[in-house]
């Protein structure tokens, strides 16, 4: 039987390895990551024990490299134990980690290296990375240590006391400018909110806890603080898994998986393709996706497959890395026709404001999302007009000086006060979970050779996938590319999810009586 215990929610610490090791001092012996061995199928179990001693290894060799508190490292990686001591030995030392994927471009890559100016740039063992910075200090990690191949130049180290409100870390996200937007997060900002998660006691210590998104988006951080924070175990999904439906839930039976966390997207194929499979995970006791709509003939399936799972809809935004976590009805009423994201979790508070900043009660009026919390960003880096932007005064008391978050996304109240998301003020979209600006995509196709015009749309077909749609107009001397050429030249700079997926050229741009874009000719061209 599994000690319970409450200090990963009450304890007076403020600093993420301080919370996520926690559970060290209790059950050391007990699994903090669960990984598949090199057959795929055999367990190998990191404990608690083993994971903190690592971190101290990791975190003596970076003492070493006289980094001084506050200095970024770029972590290049796939979630594992490893990867998860690494950020943590980051954390211990007061440095601020930069998760990247392995899948990140290198045009899009040397861009975050620039823009952060980082001290040490690591990346697993098994990493092929090649092209960084000449001067950059360069370290791999794995299971039997960290090992500098590069030093960083030496350097003066200016602060000594570590606070809560120092960076932990540094999510990067899809910027209007046509850059990469660096989300800062503060110590007493992640803990907060992991604090306010685990009060909806989503899974207990004796649990295991599949984690299907890359490192560099922040709901693996999610799911690492969800299981850490409990005393459960981590359980890192390889990422060519999750492209094959049935080695997916095979993985989750060998590895004897208690809750899955991921975008609804993962679900998609196993549903149909791998339904019996799925049925027969008898384990499975919780699935919390987020990140984008779950489709919900997809949901019915998923909860008459899982009957006993509890689900739970999980909304937020990287500012905050989440802010609500709501159970899905079981079974979910047959007339009803959109999921609620709830309320805000304990210790935080969503409101709904119209565009005058008075905030809306009544239920059924439209306004956009803003909450209050102290899960609250510190800023994007480098970006003080786009702090500002989303960082506004509190609407209920201007006057006291606090900031709330403006979420840029609308919602309306239900009867109960429940609230229901209804889309976005701006361009972002969602693709598989992430946020994406068009308007990044939108540059970068303008300048392949002989593009004119060009927009992009979300493209949804039946059964398959929401991505990306590229319209273009060409110069009349021009021959318009072919999509693989389109995507490609994309792809040299964007990642995956924000390369588009289908093309059309458009004789003449649609505009509308304003003279903008007219996407819903646009959208009627593709048959949308």
């Amino acid at each position: 039987m599994r000690q319970e215990m409450s200090v990963s929610v009450s304890a007076p610490v403020d600093r993420l390895h301080d919370f996520m090791l926690a559970w060290a001092r209790v059950t050391p012996d007990e699994p903090a990551v669960v990984e598949a061995g090199p057959d795929g199928e055999t367990a190998v179990v990191t404990t608690y024990r083993q994971l903190e001693q690592r971190v101290h290894e990791y975190a003596s060799v970076l003492d070493g490299l006289g980094l001084d508190m506050g200095e970024r490292v770029v972590l290049e990686s796939d979630t594992s134990s490893s990867a998860i001591a690494m950020f943590l030995a980051c954390s211990s030392l007061g440095l601020a980690f930069v998760p990247v994927s392995p899948e990140t471009p290198l045009k899009r890559l040397l861009t975050i290296v620039e823009t952060t100016e980082p001290g040490l740039y690591v990346q697993a063992l098994e990493g092929k990375r090649e092209g960084l910075p000449a001067g950059l200090g360069v370290a791999r990690f794995g299971p039997q240590g960290l090992t500098v191949e590069r030093r960083p130049r030496p350097r003066i180290r200016h602060r000594r006391e570590p606070v809560g409100t120092d960076t932990a870390y540094m999510i990067f996200t899809s910027g209007t400018t046509g850059r990469p937007k660096g989300v800062v997060m503060s110590h007493r900002a992640v803990v907060s909110f992991y604090r306010g998660m685990l009060q909806h006691a989503i899974v207990g210590s004796d649990a295991r806890v599949a984690t299907t998104s890359p490192l560099q988006f922040d709901f693996s951080l999610l799911d690492i603080g969800l299981a850490l924070g409990s005393g459960a175990a981590v359980v890192p999904v390889p990422r060519d898994t999750l492209r094959w439906p049935r080695r997916f839930v095979k993985f989750l039976k060998d590895m004897e998986v208690t809750q899955v966390d991921g975008v609804p997207s993962i679900w998609r194929s196993a549903l149909k393709h791998e339904s019996e499979q799925l049925a027969s995970l008898d384990r499975l006791r919780g699935v919390l996706f987020c990140g984008e709509d779950f489709p919900l003939p997809e949901l019915r399936l998923l909860q008459r497959l899982l009957p006993k799972a509890r689900l739970v809809n999980c909304y937020g935004a990287t500012e905050t890395m989440a802010c609500s976590f709501t159970d899905v009805p079981n079974p979910l009423p047959a007339d009803l026709e959109k999921l609620s994201i709830g309320f805000a979790h304990p210790g935080a508070e969503m409101m709904i404001v119209d565009e005058s900043g008075q905030v809306i009660e009544e239920p059924g009026v439209q306004g956009e999302i803003h909450l209050r919390t102290p899960a609250l960003f510190t800023g994007y880096w480098d970006d003080v007009a786009a702090t500002r932007r989303a960082q506004v005064p509190d609407p209920l008391n201007p006057r006291s000086g606090q900031l709330v978050l403006r979420t840029g996304d609308l919602a309306h109240r239900g009867r109960g006060g429940e609230m229901y998301f209804c889309g976005r003020v701006d361009s972002q979209v969602q693709i598989r979970g992430n946020r994406v600006e068009i308007g990044e995509v939108e540059r970068k196709i303008l300048e392949f050779p002989g593009v004119t015009a060009a927009a992009v749309l979300v493209v949804r077909r039946p059964e398959r996938e929401p991505v990306l749609g590229a319209f273009v107009s060409m110069a009349r001397d021009s021959t318009a590319p072919k999509g693989t050429e389109l995507s490609a030249f994309c792809a040299e700079t964007l990642p995956a999810y924000m390369t588009p997926k289908e093309l059309h050229v458009v004789a003449e741009w649609p505009v509308t009586v304003h003279g903008k874009t007219d996407r819903a000719a646009l959208a009627a061209v593709a048959g949308l």
